[in-house]
């Protein structure tokens, strides 16, 4: 048992003072260490004994008596054990002022301290132990800068300083530097290997901020190696057990969690995580007392920011988001800096959302947003408080990068697609579609609400198939498989019945006591109603009203649906029926807007204007003026009020009109894309007479209504067709009526088909305007005004064709006949019965038959002139006719002699080159057989050549002259062909016989020229040889025959002109084979 010994004053006696037995009293053992004048040493190990029992205030007093100004006189040699006792008393306030939570209280600790420090400073400025105090208070304090320095100056002396190192280690792990601490912490150990276990504590957290969580858990490990009851190495090693998610480290974690809590059951820590725990297990009220006492234990401001956040997390769950919302509020204020904390900034995001505080929870998400920019669930909240917010340009944008951070979030496609619909219809679809695909490969259900958006989308695209496959993959297997399948249809029902069909519901309880399950979940009666619509859109309204009344039958206050099968019977023009069954959707709803409206409709059809004024007006008052169609009736009915023809005054008529007028542009003023206001707006323009205004209005609306498969307007094309008829442009008009009545009517409205007839007749197209009526007369037969319309059209186009100055025969004709095709309708109408109802009467068509009848003798003598005429008009044409064959026949017979000739003169030509080119090639071979015989003297070949000089040129001669007369006979012809026209054929074949004569002739003259030399003939003749042998005889030879030829030339110049031609063709004949005069010399 330990204990201690005071000396007593002037003796050898001690007092011994077992230290597990002090006084409570501290004043007793303070009479003993005054009385005694006890080493101060003394005074701080009795004091240090209370505060390891727990006695604060005996600690305190027995210290403060230490450092009391009596026992500084007295002790003034003692300078260590002053500044110990000095020091001690630093750190305990420094400690009280940690864990104070009051804030001044807090202060005034600090303050105390402070003054010990500086008092010990005062006796030792450059105590190490004192500075290291002033570190650890400044820490406490917050300043770390100036700890940071305090404990510098200490380890400027001395660089182990111990606790000076862990003092630094504090400061660089407050700072953020987790490696410079954990250095720090690595240099006390080395300098003092048996610091206590808390230094490797310091280790552990350094790695563990660092993310070497595996040597952080070693670090830990060894924290309990050497004190197995380190509540803070359990809470550490707890956590990384939570961390790592797994079922077996998460029971390890809250195992050492409840060990640390057994230990010491104020870790503020152990508590907090033993709450979260408790949380997740949904027991509420541990979590509540864990966190209240951790709060109460601790003064750490993220520790109890944490405390805060799972007592906000518990009253969240459990919807008492008042108090949720003011502990979340009281985390965030225990933060600093948002990114130490993010989870109650989130918390009270939600909270403030949930309260319809849209700002403040913006605010937070956006903090949160901040520190996580890639957190989708962020991201989502956001888009919706945007959206909530009205800026759906920033919802998108949120919406959009949420699903692309994540590629597989089906919900954030989800979201986005809902936002796209009212915009982006095509966007809306493809993001449904990708959701759906991504809830189908995670193995999960797609919601029916999805799918039900998906066929919607389906639908207003008409992609009708698409649609029908969407809404069948909602609804799944039930009654309506075998309706739509056909395998059930309605039961037959007399013809007498059948008005009432939409109101039996026996089929559906037969069906049950036949055995089948007729049964239909809430959640998919919107789903059933829309397939219903699309049905109707397909034109298969029996099994359309068959789901209707399923859903009557099952659900018997969907009003929707009664509204519905009212619209049928109006297609079906029973306005009677569908009144009944808009009364019914009124005992259920007796103000549903849509109910009302639909019932004023049906009144101003059935003619009750009265009632149909006050059904519209009670409309307008149970949305209180909020619904634009109940404004839009009103204004339809004072338009068709002005617009009556059996009460046509201008005064009310203008009072209409303008009232209508207010009421529309009421209207657009609330929704300014309303299209039927816009178009009633543009009637009223056009009654006024503002066709230019109108007509910018319809187009405007033409155009917006284009692609939408839910807006069908075609009355906004008619309107427009209007005002091009009164503006006079009626080919722009009728081309309009068209296009309306292909693309809305099928090509089958007789309306449009009369419109297109007014049309028609204003423009004098009197047989368009008679086949247009003849159309709507096929489609309508009973309307005795269209057959009216058509005689009236007959009868203006045989007077406007009498009329005109020329007309042909078959006009004429064609007017008899439409005349006595009027005759005929007129009188047929005047048989009729009933005329009266049809609007025309008796006196009037009988005018008309008068008056066709005087067209029709007129027309006939027309005809009978017209006729007359036409037969002179043929015989002209006849003999004209007559005249052109023969005048064609003689140009045909002059055409083929001039080409008969032009081909005999090719082939001539033909024949004359190749008897050219066989005369060559004689000559070469004659050459070739003279160069092969016996040689001869040059003087020889001289005397044979001056002997036969004359006889070769005389001949040389001839054949010119006889080229000349053949050449000049093709040109004689050339020109007496053109003379020839008309000559018969007899004469043709004198002048074939002549030709060949001639050719004859010439041939021979050829085979005479054929004995020239065939040196000469070649080109090979010596010039000089000749010159000497016979120049003179030669000579005299040469100038006469040059003499007789050109007599011979002037003689051809009289019977030809194309004397030089001739002349060139005799030049080049001179090289003609000399045949003979080589057969001579051999």
């Amino acid at each position: 048992m330990a204990s201690v010994y005071i000396p007593v004053q002037n003796s050898e006696e001690e007092v011994r003072v077992a230290l597990d037995q002090l006084p409570r009293d501290a004043s007793d053992i303070l009479d003993i260490l005054k009385a005694e004048q006890a080493p101060l040493d003394l005074w701080l190990i009795i004091a240090r004994e209370y505060f390891k029992q727990g006695k604060l205030e005996q600690f305190r007093q027995i210290l403060e008596e230490g450092s009391s100004p009596e026992i500084d006189e007295y002790y003034a040699d003692v300078r260590y054990e002053r500044i110990a006792i000095l020091n001690a008393l630093g750190a305990y306030y420094s400690y009280l002022g940690k864990i104070e939570t009051k804030q001044r209280e807090k202060e005034e600790h600090f303050i105390l301290a402070t003054q010990f420090y500086n008092k010990a400073s005062r006796i030792d400025i450059h105590e190490p132990s004192t500075w290291v105090g002033k570190g650890q208070l400044l820490l406490a304090k917050g300043e770390v800068d100036q700890a940071f320095n305090a404990f510098k100056i200490v380890l400027d002396g001395d660089r182990d300083n111990v606790p000076s190192l862990l003092g630094q280690a504090c400061v660089e792990f407050n700072r953020g530097q987790f490696s410079d601490s954990l250095e720090l912490y690595k240099r006390a150990l080395q300098v003092n290997p048996n610091c206590p276990a808390a230094v490797r504590l310091g280790i552990g957290l350094c790695r563990y901020k660092m993310g070497q969580f595996e040597k952080a858990w070693q670090a830990f490990h060894r924290v309990l190696e050497l004190d197995p009851e380190n509540v803070e190495a359990l809470v550490a090693l707890a956590i990384l057990d939570l961390h790592t998610n797994a079922a077996a480290g998460i029971r390890k974690g809250m195992e050492k969690m409840q060990r640390a809590f057994e230990l010491y059951p104020y870790c503020a820590m152990a508590l907090n995580y033993l709450a979260n725990h408790f949380f997740y297990t949904g027991q509420h009220f541990l979590v509540e007392q864990l966190t209240e006492t951790a709060l109460a234990v601790t003064n750490h401001g993220p520790t109890k920011s944490h405390s805060y956040y799972n007592l906000a997390r518990s009253y969240h769950s459990k919807g008492d988001y008042d108090k949720a919302g003011v502990y979340y509020m009281a985390s965030v204020k225990e933060i600093s800096k948002p990114q130490e904390f993010i989870f109650p900034y989130y918390g009270l995001g939600q909270v403030q959302l949930k309260m319809g505080d849209l700002k403040s929870s913006l605010s937070n998400f956006e903090k949160v947003l901040e520190i996580y920019p890639d957190n989708c669930e962020t991201l989502k909240v956001l888009g919706h408080i945007y959206v909530q917010l009205g800026q759906m340009g920033k919802a998108l944008e949120f919406m959009r990068k949420a699903t692309k951070i994540d590629p597989n979030d089906a919900q954030a496609f989800l979201d986005l697609g809902e936002l796209l619909i009212s915009s982006d219809a095509g966007a809306a679809q493809d993001c449904l579609k990708t959701a759906r695909n991504l809830l189908k490969k995670e193995g999960q259900e797609v919601p029916i609400d999805v799918l039900n958006n998906l066929g919607v989308l389906h639908f207003e695209k008409g992609e009708f198939e698409l649609a029908q496959q969407t809404f069948r993959e909602a609804l799944g297997d039930g009654v309506w498989v075998a309706f739509i399948d056909g395998k059930e249809k309605a039961p037959s029902i007399d013809a007498d019945a059948s008005i009432f069909q939409y109101k039996d519901m026996n089929m559906f309880l037969q069906l049950e006591k036949e055995g089948h399950l007729v049964k239909l979940p809430w959640n998919k009666v919107t789903t059933l109603f829309n397939l219903a619509r699309l049905l109707e859109q397909l034109h298969n309204t029996e099994t359309a009203a068959i789901f209707y009344r399923l859903i009557l039958f099952k659900y018997p206050d969907y009003v929707d649906a009664y509204l519905r099968l009212a619209a049928l019977a109006k297609a079906r023009n029973n306005l009677q029926l569908s009144i009944e069954l808009v009364n019914d959707a009124l005992k259920v709803n007796n103000k549903s807007p849509n109910a009302l409206l639909m019932l004023g409709d049906l009144e101003l059809k059935n003619d009750d204007w009265v009632k149909a004024k006050e059904t519209f007006r009670a409309a307008s008052e149970a949305t209180e003026g909020k619904d634009s169609y109940a404004t839009l009736s009103l204004g339809n009915w004072n338009y068709f009020a002005a617009i009556r023809n059996e009460k046509r005054n201008p005064k009310l008529e203008a009072t209409h009109l303008e009232k209508s007028k207010e009421l529309y542009t009421k209207v657009l003023a609330q929704h300014s894309a309303n299209l039927y206001a816009a178009n009633g707006a543009g009637v009223v323009f056009a009654e006024k007479g503002h066709f230019d205004v109108s007509k910018d209005i319809f187009t405007q609306v033409q155009e917006a209504a284009s692609g939408n498969i839910f807006v069908q307007m075609p009355d906004v094309w008619i309107n427009l067709a209007h005002v091009y008829f009164a503006q006079g442009n009626f080919p722009l008009a009728v081309k309009m009526y068209q296009n309306c009545l292909r693309k809305f009517f099928n090509n089958t409205d007789s309306q449009i088909l009369l419109y297109i007839a007014r049309t028609q007749y204003e423009a004098e197209q009197w047989q368009d305007c008679k086949k247009t009526l003849m159309r709507a007369i096929h489609l309508a037969p009973s309307n005795y005004t269209l057959r009216f319309d058509a005689g009236v059209v007959m009868q203006k186009f045989s007077a406007s064709t009498l009329q005109k100055p020329k007309k042909s025969v078959d006009e004429v004709r064609s007017t008899v006949a439409e005349l006595e095709n009027a005759v005929r309708l007129f009188k047929q109408l005047s048989a009729a019965s009933s005329l009266h109802f049809h609007g025309f009467d008796e006196k009037k068509i009988d005018t008309h038959v008068e008056y066709c009848s005087h067209l029709l003798e007129a027309a006939r003598v027309h005809l009978t002139a017209a006729e007359h005429e036409e037969q002179k008009i043929r015989q002209k044409q006849e003999l004209a006719r007559q005249m052109a064959i023969a005048e064609e026949a003689r140009r045909k017979a002059e055409e083929q002699r001039k080409f008969q000739l032009e081909r005999r003169m090719q082939e001539d030509e033909l024949k004359r080159v190749k008897q050219q080119e066989e005369h060559f090639e004689r000559i070469k071979e004659q050459w070739k057989s003279s160069t092969s015989g016996s040689k001869r003297r040059p003087s020889d070949i001289i005397d044979e050549e001056g002997g036969h000089s004359e006889k070769r040129r005389r001949k040389g001669g001839k054949k010119r002259r006889k080229d000349k007369h053949s050449r000049s006979r093709y040109e004689t012809e050339e020109a007496e062909a053109e003379q020839m026209d008309y000559q018969e054929a007899p004469e043709n074949e004198d002048a074939d016989t002549h030709y060949r004569e001639s050719t004859g002739h010439m041939n021979e003259q050829d085979d005479e020229e054929n004995a020239q030399n065939p040196l000469e003939a070649v080109g090979l003749e010596d010039s000089d040889i000749e010159d000497e042998a016979a120049p003179a005889g030669r000579r005299r030879r040469a100038w006469s025959e040059s003499d007789d030829d050109e007599e011979q030339q002037e003689r051809q110049l009289e019977s030809s002109p194309r004397r030089e031609n001739s002349a060139d063709v005799q030049s080049d004949g001179e090289g003609d084979k000399p045949d003979e005069d080589l057969d001579d010399e051999e």
